[in-house]
């Protein structure tokens, strides 16, 4: 059985061959003869690597080891397009693995736009790309883990209180539309506050500032928050234990109560509450923000995917939601 000969690329020699036979004057196919090569090789290398309509041995072989190490070299990101999309989302607050689900689920069916997170990660903290400084950027930015404290719960027994352990089972699994989580983030010197409000299903998120942290503060503006939903919409929001929620029963909506020191029952507003700080952090005096101000975040927040939605966005998310029942978003939102 014969084995068919694999392909030689030209060497350094044979380019030096061929610089000399082409100044004596041979032909192509007289050079191609003595080289033991096809005339469309020899031809095909003088076109490729020829300087000036003149053929030079060292030229031409240092633009063959240029293209050949040109070749081997993937754009870190894999190509301009997904640099440019991941630049500018990055920008815009989004994490790298938020990036790498959206691009997937825009493009499902080309793998050209497909990436890892990982590789934006080692992308952004490459060591040539330190002057750049991308990873301020990132949703984490901080060269050092902060310890979070969280608010003491009130000892001062709510009016009417009924514990998270008597929720109906389908808030515990998301399966439901309509089942939110509500807490209060403090300003600076504890001189006013936020409320905010957290679906669990969609993960869409609703804020409004406080005057006071007052309990007759908290249930004004929860009611106005709630107001424009249809009921399908608004079938209970669960809380934390603090003072500001006594007057709950005006929430317009069916409060649950998560156990003392337990914000892990409350797990989605507590991770909410967490992206908001990073626009707006500790010691951050809420009465030099405007609520104009606080929207634009919150929008931001809710157009950005989320990996547990199958990087669709809360909005999205929400959206659809409305839609099923026959209801639209409010315009406020």
């Amino acid at each position: 059985m014969r084995m068919e000969k694999k392909h030689q690329k030209l060497s350094a020699i044979e380019r030096e061959q061929i610089s000399v036979w082409l100044h004596q004057n041979l032909s192509k196919r007289e050079i191609a003869r003595r080289l033991g090569r096809s005339d469309s090789t020899i031809r095909d290398e003088i076109k490729r690597n020829s300087f000036k309509d003149y053929y030079i041995a060292v030229n031409a072989q240092a633009r063959t080891e240029k293209r050949s190490s040109r070749a081997r070299t993937r754009h870190p990101l894999k190509n301009k397009s997904v640099y440019a999309y991941v630049l500018k989302k990055l920008r815009c607050g989004w994490s790298p693995e938020q990036i790498a689900g959206r691009l997937k689920l825009m493009k499902p069916d080309n793998p050209y736009w497909h990436i890892h997170h990982e590789t934006i990660y080692r992308f952004i903290y490459k060591e040539g790309n330190k002057n750049k400084m991308l990873w301020e950027y990132l949703p984490r930015k901080q060269k050092k883990r902060r310890k979070k404290y969280g608010r003491k719960a009130q000892r001062v027994r709510i009016p009417d209180r009924v514990s998270i352990h008597d929720r109906p089972n389908e808030v515990e699994f998301r399966e439901v539309f309509g089942h939110w989580e509500g807490d209060s983030v403090e300003s600076k010197a504890h001189k006013g506050g936020m409320h905010t409000e957290i679906e669990r299903k969609t993960r869409f998120t609703m804020a409004i500032f406080l005057k006071t942290l007052e309990a007759k503060e908290t249930a004004k503006v929860a009611s106005r928050m709630y107001r424009d939903l249809p009921a399908k919409a608004k079938k209970s929001t669960t809380l934390d234990n603090g003072l500001e929620f006594a007057k709950h029963k005006e929430f317009g909506i069916t409060t649950y109560f998560a156990d003392p020191y337990s914000s892990w029952q409350r797990g989605t507003n507590e991770n909410t509450n967490g992206l908001i700080r990073r626009y707006l952090p500790k010691k951050t005096d809420f009465n030099k923000v405007t609520q104009k101000e606080l929207d634009d975040i919150i929008q931001e927040i809710n157009n950005r995917p989320r990996k547990c939605l199958g990087y669709y966005s809360p909005r999205e998310m929400f959206e659809k939601e409305l839609q099923a029942i026959g209801a639209r978003i409010p315009t406020r939102m």
